[in-house]
C-alpha cells in the first residue's frame, strides 16, 4: 500500500512538473509581419531599435515571437505583394515603416491588427478615423511631419540668414505631400521667402532636381517626408553636397549618411514604441481602442562636416541647441 501511494505521489509531482513544459510547447508562437519601403539595409537602426522594444517587453526572437521581414527595395510597386504574402502567412500582427507601406497593408487586410511605427498624418491618411479612438484594425505612432513642417524653415533661416529663395523637395504621390508643402509655403510666406516645388518620383530624378534648384539659385532646401526619398538615405545627400546646397532634412538617417541638419521626432524611439503595441495587440487589445501616439522626443541634427565641405558656418546659438553634432 505505501509502496503504490509513493509511486502515486511521483507521478503527480513529474506531472506537475511536466506542465509547464507541455503548455509552453503546444502554445502558439507569435509571428509578426514587418513591412517596409527601402532596403533592409538602407536604416538599419530602425530595426534594430523594433527589436530592443520587443526585447525589453519579454520578448526574444526565435524563442517566444518570430519576425517575418518584408523589404520593397525602393520599388513602392512591390508593397502589395508583400502585404498580401505576410496575409497568407496568417501573422498576428503587421507592423509597418511608413504610410506607404501602411496602405498596402490596409488594403490587404481589414482584419489583422496592423501597426504604424510612425505615420505623418494617419487621418488625413485615412487610417484611423481619430487618433483617439482609431476605429478600424489600425493603430500606432504618428510622427507630425506635417506640423514640424514649418518649423524646419525656420531652422533653415537662422542659419542662413539671408534665405529668400527655397527649394521644396516632394513627392506629389504621397498624400501627405501636400499637407507638408502648404505647411511649408505658410511658413515661407510668413518669413517673406520665395519657394520653388520639385518633384523626385523616382532615383533618377534627383540629380535633375538639385540641377534645377542650382539654376534657380535657391538658397536652401526643404525637403518633405516621403516613401520615395525615404529610400535613398545615401544618394541624396551626396548629391546635395555636390550642389553645394544646403538641406533640412526631415529624420537624422540622413545627417548620418552625411546630409547637413535634421529636425524631427526620434525616430528610432518611435520604432522602438512600435513594439509596445505589438505586445498589447498580443496580450488581447483591440486596435480599434489603442489611441494613436505622438512623439515625445524631437531632435536636432547637425553635422559639422557636411557644413564645412559646402562653404557653411553654423551659427554657434544653432549649435548650442541641437541633440547631436557629427564632427
Amino acid at each position: 500500500m505505501r509502496d503504490w501511494l509513493w509511486t502515486r505521489l511521483g507521478l503527480l509531482f513529474w506531472l506537475a512538473a511536466n506542465s509547464a513544459v507541455w503548455a509552453q510547447q503546444t502554445a502558439k508562437i507569435p509571428h509578426i509581419g514587418y513591412l517596409d519601403v527601402p532596403t533592409a539595409a538602407a536604416d538599419p537602426d530602425r530595426v534594430v531599435a523594433f527589436r530592443q522594444g520587443l526585447r525589453e517587453l519579454g520578448y526574444i526572437e526565435g524563442k517566444n515571437i518570430v519576425i517575418e521581414f518584408r523589404f520593397a527595395d525602393g520599388k513602392l510597386d512591390r508593397l502589395p505583394a508583400l502585404a498580401a504574402e505576410l496575409v497568407r502567412h496568417r501573422v498576428d500582427v503587421i507592423v509597418t515603416g511608413g504610410p506607404t507601406g501602411t496602405r498596402a497593408a490596409k488594403t490587404a487586410t481589414n482584419t489583422i491588427p496592423i501597426v504604424m511605427s510612425q505615420d505623418s498624418d494617419p487621418v488625413g491618411n485615412g487610417f484611423v478615423a481619430s487618433l483617439a479612438r482609431p476605429g478600424g484594425n489600425i493603430t500606432g505612432l504618428s510622427s507630425l511631419n506635417v506640423d514640424l513642417a514649418g518649423k524646419r524653415l525656420e531652422l533653415l533661416k537662422e542659419i542662413l540668414s539671408k534665405l529668400e529663395r527655397v527649394a521644396i523637395l516632394g513627392t506629389s504621390t504621397s498624400r501627405s505631400n501636400l499637407r507638408q508643402q502648404r505647411e511649408t509655403e505658410l511658413a515661407a510666406a510668413a518669413f517673406k521667402v520665395k519657394i520653388q516645388y520639385l518633384d523626385i518620383l523616382s532615383s533618377k530624378d534627383i540629380e535633375p532636381v538639385f540641377k534645377a534648384a542650382s539654376k534657380e539659385r535657391v538658397d536652401g532646401v526643404i525637403q518633405l517626408a516621403g516613401p520615395v526619398v525615404a529610400a535613398y538615405l545615401d544618394e541624396l545627400p551626396r548629391v546635395a553636397a555636390k550642389s553645394r546646397l544646403p538641406v533640412m532634412y526631415y529624420q537624422s538617417g540622413f545627417i548620418e549618411h552625411g546630409g547637413l541638419m535634421s529636425y524631427g521626432p526620434h525616430w528610432r524611439d518611435l520604432d522602438r514604441r512600435a513594439a509596445t503595441y505589438v505586445d498589447k495587440i498580443l496580450k488581447g487589445a483591440k486596435p480599434a481602442d489603442l489611441p494613436v501616439e505622438q512623439p515625445t522626443k524631437f531632435e536636432l541634427v547637425i553635422n559639422l562636416n557636411a557644413a564645412k565641405q559646402i562653404g557653411l558656418t553654423i551659427p554657434p546659438n544653432v549649435l548650442a541647441r541641437a541633440d547631436k553634432v557629427i564632427k
